[in-house]
């Protein structure tokens, strides 16, 4: 079982998504994404496996909330930095939102 202590070792904050682009060369349907987490973070690039959900332009300056400190993971041809959070439904990957805007970097606490 995961104890507290292991949750808070994610840095988990706000993104804004700010180009989306087809990633074609993925084994599953997928978008690249470049996300803003503001001057601490910078820019990061995520592949998100959320077009059945969304479509490209529902996405540009969408927030987000991405775990920021995983190793970055190759996937095809392109390399991921943050994991994007959403949650698994009938319909496909639902993001996970600030239910306002925030201030990009913002820490989940």
């Amino acid at each position: 079982m995961a104890k507290f202590k292991d949750f808070l070792k994610l840095d988990i904050r706000v993104g804004e998504i700010i180009a989306v682009e087809d990633f074609s060369e993925a084994n599953n349907a997928a978008y690249k994404l470049k996300i803003d987490f503001g001057e601490e973070i910078g820019i990061k690039d995520s592949s998100a496996q959320i077009t059945e959900c969304y479509k490209k332009d529902d996405l540009f300056n969408k927030q987000i909330l991405a775990v920021v400190n995983f190793p970055p993971k190759q996937i095809a041809n392109y390399i991921s930095e943050v994991l994007v959070l959403g949650t698994y439904s009938s319909e496909g990957v639902v993001l996970i939102t600030p239910d306002k805007k925030v201030r990009k970097g913002d820490r989940l606490g």
